[in-house]
Parts: C-alpha cells; structure tokens; sequence
C-alpha cells in the first residue's frame, strides 16, 4: 500500500472522529467503557513466536519468544491508542517482529484504559515491569507508539529517577510528548493531519493524568530533564500533530547529551512505522535493527 493511501484511508474511515472535537472524544470514550475492546492476539501471528500470558500486577502481560535459539534480554512494549483504545493487530504484528527478527523476548502490558487507568499507576507499574524482565532476561528495553510512546518514555524517566537504571535503547513511534497540546506549531500542522486533533486529545489527556499536574513527567515527558538517559530512536511523519514536539523532543535531548536518533518521515501521518507501505516497512526494519543491537545484559 502507498502511503498516499494510508491517508485516504484514515479520511475515508473517519478515524479522526474520537479526536477533532471534544464532544467525539467524550462520546468515544462512552463506548470504549460500556463496549470493551478485544485484546488477546490474533489467531494466526507468526509461527516462528510462541505466545504466553500471566497476570503479575492484576494485568494481562503477554510474553513473545522466539522459536528455536536462547533470545537475547527483552523489550517492554506499551501499545498506542489515546489511552482509550485497546492494542490492535498492527501493534501484535510489529511485537512478533520484534520477537522473531532481533532474537528478544517481547513483554506486551495489557495496561488500564481510561477513565480507569492514569498515567500515574500504569507508568510505576510497567517500569516495575521492565525491572522484573532485566532479572529474568537481562537487559531491557522500552519501546511504544503514540499514547505507548508517551508511556514508554516516562516509564524511561522514572526508571532513572528512582531505580537510577539507564536503558540501552528506548523506541518512540509518534510519541505524544506533551499533554498540554500547548505547541503553537500544531496548528500549522493540524490542516494536514488526517488523524489526531487537540481537542480531542485534551479530553483523553486529562482523563488520563489523574490526581497529576499535566505537566508531570508522567504525564508529558517533554517536560523532563533528559540528562542520563538511554539512546533514543524515534519515528514521526510530518503530517501528525505531535510532530512539532517531537522537534522539541530532540532539541531537548542535544542540549541534554542523549543520543537521540529522529526518523522524521515527510509526508506521512501518525504511526507510520505500524503501516503496510514500504515506508512502514523500512522503518520496521530500523526498529529490529536498533533492538537486535542493545547489550544483551544489564
């Protein structure tokens, strides 16, 4: 598929519903509460991945490995959806990918959605998780896309503050940043965007920071001092909203001394990497690549 009509499709899908207006973000959140997504894995994922589930904090968290060989350490996944939306079958895919192709094992956290779940209690507990998969497997690494990527990179902060543990590499796909939506610069961008919305995203961000300053590092990790983080490797197009933080993001990391690596892809929309093009494609590849290399033990 042509990312051209990645774009048409999101349009014509009208995915953009739960997050133009503040009244399509309330009415969709009504009916992810009252009519609960799906979460478990797709019946046919790859054959080369076995796929196990336990529940260590009341959680499903889902345990990929990789058929045949011992894998090396392993990635935290947290999946995007504004928070109020479950994983996905792009999110299952990348994961065995992952899994398969750089010899990991993959920890996919079945989090609380809004209005149940905060930032607060879903990022202590997915770097508790992290600590328990560097006693199991070694190192490990954190990696998430939109509202995960928000997760992911909080979960990075926390871990440094207060376990004072350094990842070897965290992944952001289209991270959200900054839960404000305060950038001036989104509205350059909102025109071309076929996805997201401000104000769509503020209802679910304020649901989502719970007894939290929205500006809380938990909440919106722009906001965080990056100094002794981890590498970075980010993804983001330039047709999604969140972009212009994303610029912040690695302005912030330079000043900080963080090895930050942005993908910025002109033209694309939100998630790029989770679609079935061949930008998507590369950008897959790139994510295993920088996984396959982080040290395999803490």
């Amino acid at each position: 598929m042509s990312s051209r009509l990645v774009s048409g499709y999101v349009r014509v899908r009208r995915m953009n519903r739960p997050y133009v207006t503040a009244e399509g973000a309330r009415d969709h959140l009504r009916e992810r509460t009252l009519r609960p997504q799906p979460y478990g894995p797709p019946r046919r994922l790859r054959a080369d991945v076995t796929v196990s589930v336990r529940r260590p904090h009341e959680w499903p968290v889902y345990t990929l490995t990789p058929n045949g060989g011992r894998p090396r350490g392993c990635v935290v996944y947290a999946h995007g959806g504004g928070w109020v939306n479950e994983i996905v079958s792009q999110h299952w895919r990348l994961a065995a990918q992952i899994a398969a192709e750089a010899a990991t094992t993959v920890l996919l956290p079945i989090y609380p959605l809004i209005p149940y779940g905060t930032a607060g209690e879903v990022v202590g507990r997915v770097a508790d998780l992290v600590l328990a998969g560097r006693e199991e497997h070694g190192a490990a690494c954190l990696a998430g896309d939109s509202a995960g990527g928000q997760i992911a990179l909080s979960t990075a902060v926390f871990l440094r503050d207060h376990h004072q543990v350094t990842l070897p590499r965290t992944v952001l796909i289209s991270p959200a940043l900054d839960l404000t939506f305060a950038n001036p610069r989104i509205d350059a961008v909102q025109p071309s965007d076929p996805w997201l919305g401000r104000a769509g995203g503020r209802v679910f961000a304020e649901h989502w920071r719970g007894d939290l300053p929205i500006t809380d590092p938990r909440v919106s990790p722009l906001n965080a001092d990056l100094r002794g983080l981890g590498p970075v490797t980010m993804f983001c197009g330039t047709r999604d909203i969140l972009n212009p933080d994303a610029h912040l993001l690695a302005g912030k990391a330079a000043e900080a001394g963080v090895d930050l690596e942005f993908h910025e892809a002109p033209g694309l929309v939100h998630v790029y990497p989770l679609t079935p093009t061949p930008e998507g494609k590369a950008a897959r590849a790139v994510i295993v690549d920088r996984l396959r290399a982080a040290p395999p033990s803490a």
